[in-house]
């Protein structure tokens, strides 16, 4: 059994080991893989792994012996899952595994809205403190969370978490979601409005809804434009959810106070983003997923999907084989 990682790198930068995979079959790790040499590498795996590196049609077509791609994330927009369970090629994913961190992340973002605190740490360091006549000093206006409106688009497993943060900081929530239904979540009382509402209502709106054509470009001018002028944009979901010029432009023009995004459109991305200049605006590198305790479940349940495949007993399956995979 032969497998093949093409993208490895992100996942197990050297603190995680591969054993779990070695023991099932003969195991190569590429680092990255461009895409001009994923057909190549791939052509003798019957079991391939990737996170961010795709897998097309037309790569398909050129990997006879392939039977099992299992994407190393949660999103599997990376794999043409069409295409893969028309050759009947099983294709699965890892949910949830990162559900904790990235809450926390959320928080993290937030938290650097209101406090600013790596530019106040810069200005003590830089000695405004130690040359200022009076005790305490502050660069940005500081925004205390108790009593604020938590907005979040999206009330599934990661909006659920985020949702019994925001009530531990003495926040209001509120939510939207695609069914409709209530949630029920432990530790967390959670209301349910209307889009429109959210934004109008909300001090801050994060957003944890998948990337659809329907929700993609969801923030721009006309959504801004409903949001309080004191409110917080925090987006750890897909960067393609917002239009980002926009977003800059409103950002620039003072129609939202700040933003937090740890993903953008494109990734890593291009110089000329609008983003990387816009006024209060704080980014981090797709961070979320990347602690050692969610990229090590990450790991264990990669493994485990290959180990369920191989026993004929798939799981965590996507796309159109999810009711035959492995027959």
């Amino acid at each position: 059994m032969n497998i093949v990682v093409l993208d490895g790198y992100t996942l197990n930068p050297g603190d995680l080991s591969w054993d779990r995979l070695t023991r099932l079959g003969q195991l190569q790790v590429y680092d990255r893989t461009p895409a001009e040499l994923v057909v190549e590498r791939a052509k003798e795996a019957d079991i391939v792994l990737t996170n961010k590196t795709p897998l097309r049609a037309a790569d398909l077509d050129q990997l006879p012996k392939l039977r099992y791609i299992g994407v190393l994330a949660t999103g599997y927009d990376v794999v043409d899952t069409e295409a893969a369970g028309a050759r009947g090629i099983t294709v699965t994913n890892v949910p949830a595994y990162s559900s904790d961190s990235v809450a926390q992340l959320v928080f993290s973002l937030l938290l650097e809205l209101c406090h600013r605190v790596g530019l106040h740490d810069e200005a003590v360091r830089a000695g405004s403190w130690a040359a200022s006549p009076d005790f305490s000093f502050w660069r940005t206006p500081l925004v205390e969370l108790s009593g604020k409106t938590l907005g979040i688009v999206g009330i599934g497993g990661i909006g659920e978490k985020v949702a019994v943060i925001g009530q531990a900081f003495g926040m209001n929530v509120i939510a939207t979601n695609r069914s409709g239904k209530q949630p029920s979540i432990p530790g967390a009382t959670v209301k349910l409005v209307s889009t429109e509402e959210l934004f109008e209502q909300a001090d801050v709106v994060t957003l944890h809804c998948p990337l659809t054509p329907e929700t993609e470009g969801l923030i721009g001018t006309e959504t801004l434009a409903r949001m309080k002028q004191t409110a917080f944009l925090i987006n750890t979901g897909r960067g393609k959810l917002i239009r980002e010029q926009e977003l800059a432009d409103a950002l620039n023009a003072g129609v939202i106070a700040g933003a937090g995004l740890d993903v953008l459109s494109t990734e890593p991305p291009q110089a000329g983003n609008p983003l990387l200049s816009a006024r209060s605006c704080v980014i981090t590198p797709h961070i979320g997923w990347a602690t050692g305790e969610a990229r090590a479940r990450l790991m264990e349940t990669a493994a485990a999907n290959v180990e369920a495949f191989l026993a004929g007993t798939p799981v965590n399956v996507v796309g159109r084989r999810a009711g035959q995979a492995g027959k």
